[in-house]
């Protein structure tokens, strides 16, 4: 009997793809995916940012999720190199985080100061930071605004 109702338990598994709450893993691996919007240049929200992408990791594990911070507008110093937060962004950069630059924000300051800021290394450059949020929503991540 034990093994009929395994049988049946794989055969409906195998039938519905492994659709069941909480079976669910994404293409890379990951059981879960979180972006986290930094469009703010207070240092505290900033850091909240962080830790709050530090603390997901530590609880779901490095392994089972995927995080993009995206920083636009005046979030973008947070992902330059005279940001306060430049070296931690760095050292998350190592640890399989994500970190976008907007680029609108980097041709607005570009424009503004005579010269392109300096991003942290590790940093990535999207089109529109707004933009890559609304595209990593449609591909199912959960999103974080501190």
């Amino acid at each position: 009997m034990r093994n009929l109702i395994g049988k049946v338990v794989a055969a409906f598994l195998l039938i519905c793809g492994g659709a069941l709450p909480g079976a669910v893993v994404l293409a890379d691996g990951a059981a879960h995916k979180v972006v986290i919007q930094v469009s703010t240049d207070d240092e505290r929200t900033q850091k909240i940012a962080l830790n709050n992408a530090v603390n997901i990791q530590k609880s779901l594990g490095v392994d089972e999720v995927t995080i993009e911070i995206v920083a636009y507008g005046p979030g973008l110093g947070i992902m330059t190199l005279t940001g306060k937060q430049s070296q931690r962004v760095a050292d998350l950069a190592l640890q399989n985080i994500t970190f976008s630059a907007c680029s609108n924000t980097i041709k607005k300051v570009t424009k503004k100061k005579g010269a392109a800021p300096k991003l942290v290394e590790g940093v990535t450059i999207v089109d529109s930071g707004a933009v890559r949020i609304i595209q990593l929503q449609q591909q199912g991540y959960a999103y974080i605004r501190p």
